[in-house]
């Protein structure tokens, strides 16, 4: 095992899925789900992370080179979702408890693409092609990165306590702002690579 590329992977992956950033997001996409429910969705979100990002390692780059897709198509697609998202909080549309809603936020958007969003698939194709010697050390960095960010992400609920209801829809608001920052920056660079290459 290569522990140079281990390390390398596991710090890509894991700041690029910002799981520190992310947790106050995952707690308003959870809030009004009881203990049991919010723990399964964050469970289920790293999970399919886990896996989507080992899948695009091994075939991300033929799937997208057989469907066509370019990168950069996938960035703008990825900050359109996370804009339609960062809308709704801005609206305080997800003041009502998504479980009411009948919407599975665990693998859109929790999943992807908060914790693998565009950025991150990329990473892990270029890693995976970079290293042909080392899969191993790259699929271990992978989920090692997750699973820290997983448990980190769990303690989202702390933060509930700390800064109470209104300071909650205070920072729904300050966040739906930041992440459509976040959305339009990623949906941008999309556009400049598809001119670019266009």
């Amino acid at each position: 095992m290569n522990t140079e590329v281990l390390i390398q992977t596991f710090i890509a992956v894991f700041v690029l899925a910002d799981a520190i950033g992310n947790a106050p997001i995952f707690l308003v996409l959870t809030k009004g789900m009881d203990p049991a429910q919010r723990d399964q969705s964050i469970d289920r979100a790293a999970v399919v992370a886990t896996a989507v990002l080992l899948a695009f390692a091994f075939g991300g780059q033929s799937i997208l080179t057989y469907l066509h897709i370019s990168l950069g198509s996938l960035r703008v697609a990825g900050g359109i979702l996370l804009l339609l998202i960062a809308l709704d909080m801005l609206r305080g549309e997800l003041d009502q408890p998504v479980v009411d809603q009948e919407r599975d936020i665990a693998i859109t958007p929790m999943a992807l693409p908060l914790l693998a969003g565009p950025g991150t698939l990329t990473t892990v194709m270029l890693l995976m092609s970079d290293s042909p010697d080392s899969h191993i050390s790259v699929v271990t960095g992978i989920v090692a990165a997750m699973v820290v960010s997983w448990a980190i992400v769990r303690q989202s609920y702390r933060i509930s306590q700390w800064i109470g209801e209104e300071g909650a829809i205070i920072a729904t608001k300050l966040l739906g702002f930041l992440l459509a920052a976040l959305a339009v920056e990623i949906g941008s660079e999309g556009i400049r690579e598809l001119f670019l290459m266009g």
